[in-house]
């Protein structure tokens, strides 16, 4: 899927709070810089957040209470996926959902029913978004 500038990437979060439920992780990838918390913006704002989300690079987690809870993860500055474990994010998932920006810190340690978002500086301009639906999600992803 094609986006042609950040409002497009944040309109995209929007229209994927739409299709959340409790118990969902989100893993979103990509390149520093190329929109992954954009995309995090929109759908947090979508969920009820009236201020604009901070990166969470530097707090790792931010929890979120919004129409569904949820904890805003980067794990850009973790080594291992052993340094993930502290940070105790399966906690989230009994009443709200993940959403995590470098979920490839985490390795095999990744949710396999996550929803994999990559997005990509598209040669034309813009983010190419490249979505992994899982079964969980495969009658709500509301992307192509």
């Amino acid at each position: 899927m094609w986006l042609p500038d950040a409002a497009a990437t944040e309109a995209a979060g929007r229209t994927l709070a739409q299709a959340i439920q409790i118990g969902d992780v989100i893993a979103l990838s990509g390149d520093l810089g190329v929109g992954k918390t954009s995309l995090a913006r929109g759908l947090l704002a979508e969920l009820g957040l009236a201020d604009e989300a901070p990166s969470p690079s530097f707090a790792l987690v931010i929890p979120y209470e919004l129409r569904i809870p949820v904890w805003h993860v980067d794990l850009y500055r973790l080594d291992t996926a052993e340094d993930a474990q502290e940070l105790g994010l399966d906690d989230a998932l009994s009443d709200g959902a993940l959403l995590i920006e470098w979920p490839e810190r985490l390795g095999a340690a990744l949710w396999p029913e996550a929803l994999k978002i990559h997005i990509s500086v598209a040669p034309e301009g813009g983010r190419n978004l490249t979505v992994g639906v899982p079964p969980s999600w495969k009658n709500r992803c509301p992307f192509p």
